[in-house]
């Protein structure tokens, strides 16, 4: 897979925070080597958080994000520091930018300590250190608060934007917070041998996106390949032709959630059968999670309000499963009064408390801190939240079969019945 084929959701995601004119714009420019800021000397000229996926070296695949000033004012700069906080739900690695002739502000130190609260790896890049003279006091005497709140004094850099001072030194920094251990996770590829064959059901509707298949169902394909195992992919309305044209039976069948119906009755009961959205449950650690709140709809009531919540933002269609199908299958389900509410993209409500349940997408455009932060948020807002393919099978009586490669996610399962 070459660096443009990784998902940004599979990216390190690094934001550039910082007061206006504290030189974020410029900083970003110089650590990307692009023009990918605007830059001005008007305070506010970063409206919105750029973003950007790209190759950084010595990282590899990033997304760099540029945000606006956190002292940003009137109506609109409100607005402004909402959106740069809200950055914080997915930032992987944050640069704090400082103007180094004004040195750390209250603002500043608010910023450091919201890292520290969402565990944020961080760096403070003093900017603009070439237009400090030899009456500036020293930036580590007149500064000791921010090396005493960094990890370490290894956190804290000076830089010039203008003339390149230590932005090397800064890409090698961010490199060492970037540092994980190997991540040994997979998508499917654990639960397989090599010669196994695996049957990826991808329906092709109305609302299938054009020429392509989705990115989980290209993740999907690509762990079974690395696996050495057999992808056969089918739609489900060729099924069970496909099952009985094979000669050994697959080691598993994967459907896309909206068929999960159709597909269980299709498929012989000997095949363990499970879903996308289930193995991207597991892939981002929130399987259990999301197994204990799909049991929230057995005990929706009159007047309660699910909201239904997706990581991506596209044309909707006639046949959306956020909007149309979901509503239908759970009005159905439960023959209550329900009301709905939806989100997409990085909107993600701060105040939950209105709602009963919370059934999200795959979240595979999101990365891991962001759905991570959905999830917490959901939980210390007592809100029970699942997502798409296990609210169906719960809906549809087949969560348990779908659950089965996963006995110690199917023991929640049976301790709720």
């Amino acid at each position: 897979m070459g660096l443009n084929d990784i998902s940004s959701s599979e990216r390190i995601h690094i934001g550039f925070f910082g007061l206006r004119n504290a030189g974020k714009s410029s900083l970003v420019n110089a650590v990307t080597g692009q023009e990918l800021a605007l830059v001005s000397d008007v305070k506010g000229t970063t409206t919105d958080p750029v973003k950007k996926a790209m190759e950084l070296l010595p990282l590899g695949p990033v997304v760099i994000i540029d945000t606006p000033g956190i002292d940003d004012e009137g109506t609109l700069g409100g607005l402004r520091v909402k959106k740069a906080r809200q950055t914080l739900n997915y930032t992987d690695i944050a640069v704090l930018t400082v103007d180094a002739s004004k040195g750390l502000q209250n603002a500043d130190r608010e910023l450091i300590t919201l890292f520290e609260d969402k565990k944020i790896p961080y760096l403070i890049a003093y900017n603009k250190a070439d237009l400090l003279t030899d009456d500036t006091p020293d930036i580590h005497t007149t500064s000791s608060d921010a090396i005493k709140t960094a990890a370490s004094p290894e956190h804290v850099i000076c830089v010039s934007a203008e003339t390149k001072q230590n932005i090397y030194e800064l890409k090698e920094k961010i490199a060492n917070l970037a540092k994980k251990e190997e991540n040994n996770k997979h998508v499917v590829a654990d639960l397989l041998n090599s010669r196994d064959t695996v049957v990826l059901v991808v329906p092709i509707d109305s609302a299938a996106p054009k020429g392509r298949l989705i990115l989980p169902q290209q993740q999907t394909i690509r762990d079974i390949l690395e696996a050495g195992a057999i992808a056969v992919v089918s739609r489900d309305t060729e099924l069970a032709e496909t099952l009985s044209s094979l000669k050994e039976k697959p080691r598993l069948v994967i459907t896309d959630s909206q068929a999960f119906g159709q597909v269980s009755r299709c498929t012989p009961a000997e095949i363990p059968l499970t879903s996308f959205s289930i193995l991207f449950a597991r892939y981002k650690g929130n399987l259990a999670m999301a197994v204990e709140g799909a049991a929230q709809l057995k005990k929706l009531k009159d007047g309660d309000t699910v909201l239904i919540s997706e990581g991506c933002t596209h044309h909707r269609q006639c046949g959306d499963i956020g909007t149309v199908k979901l509503p239908a299958w759970i009005k159905d389900h439960t023959h209550k009064d329900i009301h709905f509410e939806f989100t997409s993209g990085t909107e993600f409500p701060e105040e939950l408390s209105g709602y009963a349940l919370i059934i999200h997408c795959g979240g595979c455009m999101l990365n891991e801190r962001e759905m991570q932060y959905r999830l917490r948020h959901a939980k210390d807002c007592g809100v029970p939240i699942t997502n798409y393919g296990i609210a169906i099978a719960q809906m549809h009586g087949i969560l348990k079969r779908s659950l089965e490669p996963f006995p110690e996610v199917l023991k929640i399962l049976e301790g709720d019945a």
